[in-house]
């Protein structure tokens, strides 16, 4: 089995790219930003009057990239428990990562999916975090 999933619930994909692929009882989710899905906005970020971004709230983008990767799993028959692996993506891990860790810990209490985090320069569109994740879909 070989399946592309395009979720309705989550954003539209920023380039030419599927929500996931499904292979055998694998699932394997592209990266995920926290832009809301109904109308495209970043959730906390603060613009100045010419549109520069200024700020961001990386408690809001944090809740909303994992509503989004919920959002994934539910389109693929997939569960939250259902995580196998978790790679992060933090644009500001100095300033971000206690924040994310402690939401994560919030949102991850019961499935303890592996992690790895990683700070990085910047991401193709202004937001401070990304999800890439791999998941088991149990048969039947």
């Amino acid at each position: 089995m070989n399946d592309i999933v395009h979720a309705k619930g989550a954003p539209k994909a920023v380039g030419a790219y599927p929500h996931a692929r499904r292979v055998g009882n694998l699932l394997f989710l592209s990266g995920v930003g926290p832009r809301n899905p109904q109308d495209n906005s970043i959730p906390g970020n603060v613009h100045d009057a010419g549109g520069k971004l200024v700020d961001y709230d990386i408690e809001a983008q944090c809740h909303q990239v994992f509503a989004n990767v919920r959002a994934v799993l539910e389109a693929s028959g997939a569960r939250w428990q259902d995580l196998l692996d978790v790679t992060v993506f933090l644009t500001d891990m100095q300033r971000d990562f206690a924040t994310y860790n402690r939401i994560y810990g919030e949102y991850f209490s019961d499935a303890q999916p592996c992690r790895t985090t990683l700070g990085i320069t910047a991401l193709p569109t202004p937001i401070a975090i990304e999800l890439k994740c791999i998941a088991v879909i149990a048969d039947g």
